[in-house]
């Protein structure tokens, strides 16, 4: 740990401050893993994953992007959410936020850094990493590594033979409708999730793991958020290109997209990676990927997602991935292929992963916000209070309206 960075760091106010005497430093995954939702802090932690687990290196890009800067804009003081006026500063304080970067018209218009964020520093995205699964999927379909989104994902990975996922649709699990019995309550110590988290401790291997997985419900039908889904993707893509995501993502994105810092991918010990909630980059570079979909798949006037798949994944097609309160789906807001779409006429959309980390897209307003959080008592609830993801959706809102 960085003591003296820590000492140093810029804090939001008092309340975040106040966490300074109670660094939570993880030396390797068992550790880190107990401390998850127990309400320990972990910015001490999520800048550094590399030193805690097993991870492959996606190197930065051979020619470099940086990103052009234009006139800094304060952020809005408030902003509205459930009737209710709340501070833009108080909740980047209670959030535990480590960055927050606005970019419009492809153009930095506010960046900030506060505890052991940085410019330099990679961070852990949590579940933002299946929206950049998502991208390498639209890249490996149209490059006939994976034949059709059609396809059962035991076809490319028939370890899945007797599972959940045998003969069910890549398309149905991209859209976390895969069917499979799961329950993704970070407060419940016996809940699928976080079985999923022991097995990511004690470095198990991710096959076999999602091989004893149970289907429940008809593939296609309910909308159920489920991280071995993506997990499940992770492998079959690896099977189906023949190459590591890390390999894959250095190749065909952060080569492309002119990425400034190495990133890292977690894996467990026999070397499959945590497609589900595994990737490490910079704010700077999460940024590309926003702005690669809000520019329909095209950066630096290249072609690299096709703008086909783009639309796809932020289009719910079925009436159980539509935004709004259903019967058929656990959230209230909509789903694409590993993207979500809030409720609303804004026509924005969201990579979203835990505690508290974004990166958002606002098309009418030509907008991509990225941020990165610690918020200690995440997931305490169970419920959108200790969530917040509803809440940060409208504090973007506000950015993005705001800006000139």
């Amino acid at each position: 740990m960085r003591l003296k960075q820590v000492a140093l760091a810029i804090m939001l106010g008092a309340s975040t401050a106040s966490h300074a005497d109670t660094i939570n430093h993880a030396n390797n995954p068992t550790e880190w893993v107990g401390t998850l939702f127990s309400g320990s802090e972990q910015y001490s932690n999520f800048y550094r994953m590399e030193e805690i687990f097993p991870t492959d290196k996606v190197s930065k890009s051979g020619k470099p992007v940086e990103w052009p800067v234009a006139e800094a804009i304060k952020l809005p003081e408030t902003y509205s959410y459930e009737g209710r006026t709340f501070a833009t500063k108080d909740f980047l304080s209670q959030t535990e936020s480590s960055a927050l970067l606005v970019i419009k018209d492809g153009k930095i218009r506010y960046e900030n850094y506060w505890s052991t964020g940085g410019e330099d520093k990679h961070w852990l995205s949590m579940s933002v990493s299946k929206s950049v699964v998502s991208a390498l999927y639209g890249i490996a379909v149209s490059e006939g590594s994976i034949e059709s989104i059609n396809d059962p994902a035991s076809k490319y990975l028939p370890a899945l033979k007797g599972s959940a996922y045998d003969g069910v649709k890549l398309k149905d699990i991209l859209q976390m409708s895969s069917g499979a019995h799961w329950n993704e309550d970070y407060s419940d110590p016996n809940s699928e999730i976080m079985r999923l988290a022991h097995a990511m401790a004690s470095g198990s291997s991710f096959v076999d793991f999602v091989a004893s997985i149970k289907g429940e419900l008809t593939p296609g039908t309910f909308n159920r958020y489920c991280s071995a889904d993506t997990l499940v993707l992770g492998l079959v893509l690896e099977a189906a290109t023949k190459k590591s995501l890390a390999q894959y993502t250095e190749e065909k994105l952060w080569e492309p997209l002119g990425a400034t810092q190495d990133s890292y991918w977690i894996k467990d010990n026999v070397g499959h990676t945590m497609a589900f909630g595994g990737y490490n980059a910079t704010a700077r570079d999460y940024a590309r990927l926003g702005e690669l979909f809000r520019l329909k798949g095209s950066f630096q006037g290249k072609q690299i997602v096709p703008a086909s798949w783009v639309k796809a994944s932020i289009t719910p097609d079925a009436p159980h991935l539509m935004p709004g309160k259903r019967a058929n789906s656990d959230s209230t807001m909509g789903y694409g292929y590993q993207w979500w779409i809030p409720e609303g006429d804004q026509h924005d959309y969201s990579a979203i992963g835990v505690y508290n980390q974004f990166i958002y897209v606002s098309p009418d307003y030509n907008t991509v916000i990225v941020k990165l959080s610690a918020p200690r008592d995440y997931g305490n609830t169970g419920d959108e209070s200790s969530w917040r993801e509803h809440e940060t959706i409208e504090l973007f809102r506000e950015i993005a309206k705001s800006i000139d």
